[in-house]
């Protein structure tokens, strides 16, 4: 589906805060730091630079982005620091203007967003005049811009260490996988979905905000940021033979139920694990998240948000 996109009124884009990861992209962000801020200060009256030291750092800079009423705010990392971003503006009583240059391994938010997955280029393409309203989904008392998952998948992307996803790239996700699928188990679930209730057994449970998971973009063909639905996916697997038999579907798309696929759009859901054994945590937006249960909802027309130019 095709992204809304709002042109910005006026001229006068005042000043932005630039938020850089220096951990990210293989230690890049040095080399492209002044080429971003250099573009921006194309754009704004001021450009203040911060640098993440630990976890939550990109969170307490875009609150007090907030709190100083900045124009834009701006972040240069990978999937979990513009997750952190996004928490740190979600349901604030002002939120700047977001944008974000794409530095990490996927960057599924970016390919939803027609970013370049070249840096350089996407720091060059930059438009202040294109925007969307980007929906934001809330799990709990957290934020996420992407995708939750849930079982076999999750502990996949959990299990990749730091190191590998820096020499292996996005390589590191699928070798992790393939390791968890051989020792594949299912779970007993409750699922609500907008109100109504089953409950389901199976390996795997996705839900999507973006098309892009993992940076695979034909997961959710349908899923688009400013569309004011959240995508629920679950494998219909009881075995492994079950779950190699789906991924052909998986590869295709998936934009309605299936044989070996149940799929549904939904605006809140509550998930339950029913059986007592191996206690699941969700990865939201490919960081470690909370156990369950969990309460999912979207926020939407949340953040406005620029984007690229690739279709």
């Amino acid at each position: 589906m095709a992204l809304v996109v709002k042109e910005r009124s006026g001229n006068n884009h005042e000043k932005a805060m630039l938020i850089v990861n220096p951990s990210s992209g293989s230690e890049r962000s040095k080399d492209f730091e002044e080429k971003a801020a250099s573009k921006l200060s194309e754009f704004f009256d001021a450009v203040q630079v911060y640098h993440t030291q630990g976890e939550g750092d990109s969170t307490s800079f875009c609150k007090q982005a907030c709190r100083e009423r900045y124009d834009s705010v701006f972040d240069m990392g990978g999937d979990g620091t513009v997750d952190e971003a996004i928490n740190g503006l979600a349901e604030q009583p002002y939120i700047p203007k977001f944008g974000f240059f794409p530095l990490g391994t996927v960057n599924d938010l970016a390919r939803a967003l027609h970013f370049s997955m070249e840096l350089l280029e996407a720091i060059e393409e930059f438009d202040p005049n294109r925007l969307v309203d980007l929906y934001v989904g809330r799990i709990n008392d957290h934020y996420f811009m992407n995708v939750v998952a849930i079982g076999v998948l999750p502990e996949a992307i959990n299990d990749v260490e730091s190191e590998d996803k820096t020499k292996l790239g996005k390589f590191a996700y699928d070798l992790s996988a393939v390791n968890n699928l051989i020792s594949m188990e299912t779970f007993q679930f409750r699922v609500s979905l907008d109100g109504a209730e089953e409950n389901i057994e199976t390996s795997t449970i996705l839900i999507g905000l973006t098309n892009s998971i993992g940076g695979f973009e034909t997961i959710f063909p349908e899923a688009n940021v400013n569309d004011g639905f959240l995508n629920f996916l679950s494998i219909k697997d009881k075995n492994l033979l079950d779950t190699i038999k789906a991924v052909p579907d998986l590869l295709k798309g998936i934009d309605s139920s299936t044989q070996n696929i149940k799929y549904k759009r939904f605006k809140s859901c509550v998930i339950k694990q029913l059986d007592s054994g191996h206690t699941l945590n969700v990865n939201i937006d490919g960081d470690p998240g909370p156990e369950l249960p969990i309460s999912i909802q979207i926020l939407p027309q949340h953040i406005h948000t620029y984007c690229g130019n690739k279709k």
